[in-house]
């Protein structure tokens, strides 16, 4: 007799329903320390402050911020060389008056920077990501904030230290000398917090770098331009007394008065003109008020649904 025919194998019944299996592919949990939001939010914040200045990023990168930190640079280390080489007994420029006399240098590393730390995020929708992690809208607002801020603030403190070093070498009054570096500091402070504010949220309404440049430009020219023609018609038409409630009209004004008012500073309103006392503190409620509303807004921009 012939052998029996090998078996055919039969496939194997499906599982019942209820009796799926889930099979182990090789994946492991994660063991390291979960960080948490604070975490995130410091690495957001260095990450964005180094890339203000281009560090970590391209060699190209890196060409316009540096060459504006040496363009503001520049002018306060030739003040100290001359006042070493005539032996002055005070500086020219006062501290928070030099930063004043740079706003447009400074205005063009705002626009530069602010829409490089926003608007790239916006156009190529990357927000999302990052609040998919354990960091909330409020958390990345507050950090590109902070940032922006800290970047100007190293920005417009560092000639005023270059400045300071000077009048240390030149030998100058060293309680003068350190009273008006320490203002000179809580200038650069208080205006690095409202430009970076407004600078923000202007570069967050649109995911257009070129956009957001050009609304920057805008709303920090035009308005200073403006007051400060409307300042000199003032003068002329011997209306003096209206040239410190003209200048409530534009950021570069307002930051002008603040330093003139209380940090020991010269006006540089048209003839000089000093604000009074009802006015100084309503230059400080406006400068608050401002740079709040410009984060409210920036707050309000990214709680927008679909970014």
């Amino acid at each position: 007799m012939s052998p029996d025919p090998t078996p055919t194998p039969t496939a194997p019944a499906p599982p019942q329903r209820g009796q799926d299996v889930i099979h182990n592919i090789g994946y492991r949990e994660y063991e390291g320390a979960r960080l948490g939001r604070a975490y995130a939010r410091r690495s957001l914040f260095s990450q964005s402050l180094r890339g203000a200045y281009g560090l970590g990023r391209s060699a190209k990168s890196k060409v316009l911020p540096m060459i504006l930190f040496a363009v503001i640079c520049l002018p306060a280390a030739i003040i100290v060389a001359v006042a070493v080489a005539t032996k002055a007994d005070e500086l020219p420029v006062g501290y928070s008056e030099y930063i004043l006399m740079l706003q447009p240098v400074i205005g063009i590393f705002i626009a530069a920077v602010a829409p490089q730390l926003v608007s790239l995020d916006l156009r190529f929708k990357i927000t999302p990501l990052y609040f998919s992690r354990p960091i909330e809208r409020g958390d990345y607002v507050a950090a590109k904030y902070a940032a922006l801020s800290a970047a100007l603030f190293v920005f417009t403190a560092f000639p005023v230290v270059i400045m300071y070093v000077g009048a240390l070498l030149a030998k100058l009054d060293f309680g003068e000398s350190t009273k008006g570096f320490l203002q000179g500091l809580v200038f650069c402070a208080v205006f690095a917090l409202l430009h970076a504010a407004l600078g923000a949220c202007m570069a967050a309404l649109t995911p257009r770098r070129g956009f957001g440049i050009a609304a920057i430009i805008v709303v920090l020219t035009i308005p200073f331009f403006l007051i400060s023609a409307l300042q000199g018609i003032a003068m002329e038409q011997d209306a003096d007394s209206s040239i410190g409630w003209l200048g409530l009209g534009s950021p570069g004004s307002l930051m002008d008065g603040l330093q003139s008012k209380f940090l020991g500073g010269t006006s540089q309103f048209p003839g000089g003109e000093a604000l009074t006392n009802a006015q100084g503190p309503l230059y400080l409620v406006v400068i608050a008020a401002l740079t709040a509303g410009a984060y409210a807004l920036l707050l309000r921009r990214y709680r927008k649904a679909g970014l």
